[in-house]
């Protein structure tokens, strides 16, 4: 749908939301002025919003320092700009049980194995099981170096050299798999940030959605280091649920399905769907999920903040933490939720910004107690009508400062609802808004963000 078609949908649809609920709430004379004016802010962020989108607005580059080791310069072949061809390699269910290698690449080799096959740590080496087109005579024997850095002769060396072997016999399994092993080396210049990407997790992004789409891997590295591991826990964890194996300090030998060794590169922090059209651009590395936070003093504010991103980055997505202030400008904050997949936030005026979401990204009102009413009112419509995945996460007692100040039998506590009757009083409004803050219970709310995430990729998927 055109944008500006969009806009007046919204703008529409949110008069029409507001006549219906002055219509609910016509006995209440207060409530009335409270809606023309919530009307009128919204006509005004619909006016922005279309000013907007006809204005230009510009995306934040990053830029990132390409430093080589010790000073010395990269020798790049002649053809190393030109844009490669490639077949989705070794379709893994129609070929005969052997070994597979495509060395047309500059910056890449990679080969796999068709077949069941018994990985030995100790010496690097993978061992095709029950070969079809090999002889105990005459094995079939490939050799690589798993890092995209293949036309570097003086950086190669240095990385450690994977065998794989059809016969004439495989060493014992000791523990099988049952999802197919993807073998790679965190050496090379590894440390440096820009490498630690473009030479690692990019690559591994497009190899894995090109050899393994929509299947489990487990991931077979080779300078595993501590450091390296623990500072990139959360990103690892979105490309294998399984412990990663250590080729170089493993010493069990390991069965797995299939195998395939070295990671697909387009480039320079590059992915080309040109190349595979199963993948679209960097943007579909992880969905963008907005945390809408709130300034401490003044209510509602989410005390496990930290924790709680923490747990959304686990998942896989990627966290914007936005605090709003007076002073920020539309446009960056128009800029950042409509780029975004998803947004979550407690209910409060914040909320808002879900008008610059896209139809079909995902909203999540985290509701306090006694907000129950007012979320529906506010955001909860308005969000189904503009076409977004609308999710709500009512919390409970036990996640609410007010259980700390008031008894839990206490019916402001027990029955809200009740308590509130059909006044929404400025004491109500104290207690409830101004008074209360919330913990979220990390067990149950990750239940919602499996839901929040595989909504978002869906959407992320399709929209981009």
């Amino acid at each position: 749908m055109p944008r500006k078609g969009w806009i007046d949908r919204k703008a529409s649809i949110l008069v029409s939301k507001s006549k219906s609920s002055t219509e609910k709430l016509g006995s209440y004379s207060d409530m009335k002025k409270r809606e023309s004016t919530c009307l009128a802010i919204v006509v005004i962020f619909l006016v922005f919003q279309l000013y907007l989108y006809l204005s230009p607005v510009s995306r934040m580059n990053v830029s990132r320092s390409t430093k080589t080791s010790q000073g010395r310069k990269h020798r790049l072949p002649k053809s190393i700009n030109k844009r490669e061809t490639l077949t989705p390699p070794f379709p893994q269910s129609t070929q005969a049980k052997e070994i597979n290698c495509d060395r047309t690449h500059n910056f890449y080799d990679i080969c796999s194995i068709n077949g069941p096959t018994v990985l030995d740590p100790t010496a690097s080496t993978f061992f095709l099981m029950d070969p079809t087109i090999s002889t105990p005579q005459k094995p079939m024997v490939e050799k690589l170096r798993p890092y995209p850095h293949k036309w570097e002769i003086f950086t190669m060396p240095r990385v450690k050299e994977v065998v794989l072997i059809s016969g004439p016999s495989s060493p014992k399994c000791k523990i099988q798999h049952k999802a197919p092993a993807l073998v790679f080396s965190a050496g090379g210049y590894t440390g440096n940030f820009f490498h630690d990407f473009n030479d690692g997790f990019i690559p591994l992004f497009i190899t894995i959605n090109s050899v393994y789409p929509n299947q489990d891997v487990v991931l077979v590295i080779s300078k595993a280091r501590d450091w390296w591991v623990s500072k990139y826990t959360e990103i690892i964890h979105t490309f294998s649920k399984f412990p990663i194996i250590d080729l170089d300090n493993d010493n069990t030998t390991h069965c797995f399905p299939s195998a395939s060794v070295g990671m697909i590169s387009h480039g320079f922090m590059t992915i080309d769907p040109k190349i595979n059209t199963k993948l679209n651009n960097l943007h579909t590395f992880s969905p963008i999920l907005v945390l809408a936070s709130r300034s401490v003093g003044v209510g509602r504010v989410l005390l496990n903040q930290n924790e709680v991103k923490l747990e959304a980055e686990k998942i896989g997505f990627n966290v914007t933490v936005f605090e709003p202030r007076t002073t920020t400008p539309l446009k960056e904050s128009y800029a950042l939720i409509n780029s975004s997949h998803a947004m979550i936030g407690i209910h409060g005026a914040a909320l808002t910004h879900s008008l610059f979401l896209r139809p079909g990204s995902v909203f999540v009102q985290v509701v306090p107690l006694g907000a129950e009413w007012v979320s529906q009112v506010c955001f909860e419509k308005s969000a189904k009508d503009m076409g977004l995945v609308y999710m709500e996460y009512r919390i409970k007692a036990e996640e609410s400062s007010l259980i700390e100040k008031y008894d839990k039998d206490d019916m402001m506590i027990k029955d809200p609802v009740a308590y509130r009757g059909k006044s929404w009083s400025p004491e109500v409004m104290s207690i409830y808004l101004k008074e209360q803050n919330v913990k979220l219970d990390l067990v149950r709310f990750r239940e919602y963000l499996k839901e929040m995430y595989k909504e978002a990729k869906k959407f992320m998927d399709k929209e981009g």
